[in-house]
């Protein structure tokens, strides 16, 4: 079983679609989200949850204090559940600071291809059979919608190597839990842009 781990929203258990997605385990997400936590990087930030799956991620950065949280997702069935897992996090906000959750039931190409806006923190936790090349353009065209100094986590098979990341997006770290990798980069100027 799924659950928010902390904030307002904390033990709340969150649906799961039946085929068609993985959800991040709780020893990684409650990982991602200590540190998070750690570099005070989610009360007040725009966040984007992208192939949110279930929409644990983002929905976990709003009941943190997130002020926004986008949740991006093109299968019908785990968008619908996306839907009604943000319609229970809103229901245990408070009335005053309550976070703007949206749902994107479209691709996440259609979505950077069209969206208006930057983010301050966002999660790229794609089906591992996704083909490394879909990734990489899903990268670079979200890194023209960031705020400067923007945490990026990319969640991956250990398999499937490390992400090519585009000018503007600088890896910080990576760390192993088992067979999943994450991967945490900064949305980076021009003029910091170091030499890879």
């Amino acid at each position: 079983m799924t659950r928010i781990v902390s904030g307002f929203a904390g033990s709340l258990a969150l649906a799961v679609p039946r085929s068609g997605t993985r959800p991040t385990s709780d020893r990684v997400r409650e990982a991602i989200f200590s540190a998070l936590d750690a570099r005070d990087e989610i009360r007040g930030a725009h966040v984007l949850d992208l192939y949110a799956g279930s929409g644990s991620l983002g929905l976990e950065a709003a009941s943190r204090g997130a002020a926004s949280v986008v949740l991006v997702e093109r299968n019908a069935a785990a968008a619908a559940i996306c839907r009604k897992n943000t319609e229970s996090v809103l229901r245990t906000a408070p009335t005053s600071g309550k976070p703007r959750i949206t749902v994107a039931a479209q691709s996440v190409q259609h979505y950077l291809e069209a969206v208006v806006g930057d983010f301050d923190l966002v999660f790229l936790d794609p089906p591992y059979d996704l083909p490394g090349d879909e990734l990489d353009r899903a990268v670079a065209l979200l890194v023209h919608h960031l705020n400067p100094g923007a945490t990026v986590m990319i969640e991956r098979s250990t398999r499937s190597g490390r992400p090519t990341l585009p000018h503007g997006l600088e890896l910080d770290r990576e760390k192993k839990y088992g067979d999943t990798t994450l991967w945490w980069g900064t949305a980076v100027t021009s003029t910091h842009r170091t030499a890879e």
